[in-house]
Order: structure tokens, then sequence, then C-alpha cells
């Protein structure tokens, strides 16, 4: 297959790229920064027309990832940065989809979990979760993160070209032993005796298994009957407190210190980030994609963090 990936150059992006060039696929990432990489790599602003265009004519899947880290503080000039980097990629991909002689089969459009409410009581899929445009009591923050994953989706809506399908991909955290992931980040903590829990520790982590997410992706290019938004997220959720130990145990580090929730707001704007990245409660499931027969290798977070954990180890050594 051709696999076209719009915004490719990121860590996900990267990890999907070299997957796909694995399994013999050609790939084509769309990049603000042709930096040179094992793949063919292609200039685009992720806003205008050009002749990145022509990459999607006759491709068999585009994968957009485009849109800026939301790992910052939200500002005004981030928000605006935030929400115009994804919101313009998408018309930008669907402008070029319509005026394709011969366009993709199928569009997957990167989106977020963080659309559905804060909420322990139960999972939120697609059929039953509950998307709240004003998370009642939520920090500005929290629903500036809302309003982000509804303009993504709205602008799919209306940008969706008629003759291929679309999906919405409402990914959980994608983790993998790539430097710089999200797993690394954590494992950072861990090493240095600060992987404890995080606030209260009930807030729900969903996350996604790095091989789980290429198989999923792989997945959802070839069944023709998904389409519309699709959550990407382990089946088993878990609140923050054992998420984190299960991460010592796999590491095998016997005490993490844990982080009151004004520890992490301080820690915060250190770190240039946000603490609802990590205070939310995501409990989120993959509904859809396990109705349709897929199944996960990585269901449960303690196996996936010792492999993880194992991968990572071997990448380190490999570097060495």
């Amino acid at each position: 297959m051709k696999i076209v990936l719009p915004g490719g150059s990121g860590q996900i992006g990267a990890s999907l790229a070299r997957a796909f060039q694995r399994d013999g696929h050609e790939v084509v990432v769309l990049s603000r920064g042709a930096r040179p990489a094992p793949w063919h790599v292609v200039a685009w602003d992720a806003k205008n027309p050009g002749p990145w265009t022509k990459e999607l004519e006759g491709a068999d899947a585009v994968i957009n990832l485009a849109g800026r880290s939301v790992n910052c503080r939200y500002n005004a000039a981030n928000r605006r940065e935030i929400i115009a980097s994804r919101v313009d990629s998408v018309r930008a991909v669907g402008r070029a989809i319509a005026a394709a002689a011969k366009p993709p089969r199928v569009w997957l459009q990167a989106g977020t979990a963080t659309i559905y409410a804060h909420r322990y009581d139960a999972p939120n899929d697609e059929a039953t979760g509950i998307i709240d445009p004003a998370e009642p009591g939520a920090p500005s923050t929290w629903r500036f993160s809302i309003d982000v994953a509804t303009a993504w989706e709205r602008t799919l809506e209306e940008f969706a070209p008629p003759r291929t399908r679309c999906v919405m991909l409402r990914s959980a955290m994608v983790m993998s032993p790539d430097r710089g992931g999200v797993f690394d980040v954590m494992l950072g903590l861990v090493r240095r005796g600060l992987g404890g829990r995080m606030g209260d520790g009930r807030q729900f982590v969903s996350w996604i298994h790095g091989d789980d997410f290429h198989r999923a992706i792989c997945w959802l290019i070839t069944c023709d009957d998904l389409a519309g938004a699709v959550n990407l997220a382990a089946p088993q959720p878990l609140p923050n407190a054992d998420f984190m130990r299960a991460l010592r145990q796999a590491v095998g580090v016997r005490f993490g210190l844990p982080a009151a929730e004004w520890m992490l707001e301080i820690g915060a704007v250190f770190l240039r980030t946000e603490t609802e990245l990590i205070l939310k409660s995501r409990r989120v499931i993959s509904g859809r994609l396990m109705q349709s027969g897929f199944t996960f290798n990585h269901p449960a977070w303690p196996e996936a963090a010792r492999d993880l954990y194992r991968r990572w180890r071997e990448q380190r050594m490999a570097d060495a």
C-alpha cells in the first residue's frame, strides 16, 4: 500500500512510518521541515495547497497526525496555534482529497479521547460515552482541551470528501519505548523516585500500547465497515495510583514519591505544561474497534509496562 502521513515527523508518526515501511509499504511523510529520513519526505505548510497534494493521488490511506503539541502552557498564543494547526491541516487534507482524480480509499484523522467527560463511574465508549462541551466546574484549561477536540471533529465532518471513508481517531496516550514519548517521560519519573500517585490517584488513565496502536491503524485501513469516531484505547484503563504502581513494579522500583495537586501545579509552571494532562480522569475503551473483531495483544497495563520497559532497555543498550 501507499501510506501518506501528513504531520508524520513526530514521535508517533515516525513510529508508524517505521512499522509501515518494515511491512513493505510505501511511506510518504508530509512535514514542515523536510529532514532526512528512511522514507520519502515531502514539504508542506499544513495549510495551503502545493506540490504535496500530488502524493494523495492513488494513495491507499492518508493518516493526518498534524497538530501543535498540547504539552505546553495554555496561554492565548498557544491556544490559537493549537487549534489553528489542527483545523487548518484538516481543511487542507480534505480539500486535497476532494480535488484528487483518484482519491485515497480511507482518511484516518488524528483526534483525542480527551473529548470525553472527566468521570470515575463508568468507561466512555463511542455509544455511551459522555461528551461534555462545558465540563461543569472544570478549570478553563480543561474546557479548552474539549474545545480543541470538538473543533477537530467538527472540521472533519465539514470537509469529509464524498468518495473517501473517514475515521476520527479518538486516541488515548500511545505508549512506546521510543525516546521522548509518554512512556519515556513517565519512566524517567519512576527511575528518579518520583513515580508515585499524582493528585489523589483516583483519576483514570487510558492508554494503548504502541504495537496495538499500529495494529489498530492497519485494521481500520482494511475494515471498510468502520467510519466516523473510533476510540483507540486498551480495554483496561486504571486509576493513576494503580497505573504508577504497576509501572514501578515493572521497573523494579519499590517506592515512588507521591505528588499532591498543588505540587503538580507548581511543577507544571516550571515545565511549561498543564496539569490537565495528568489530573483529568480519562476512562475510555474501544467499543467499536472490539465489536468489529479487533483483539488487543496488550490489554492489561502491568504486562504492557513490563514489555515496554524491556524494549526500552534493549533500545538504550543498542544505542550505547
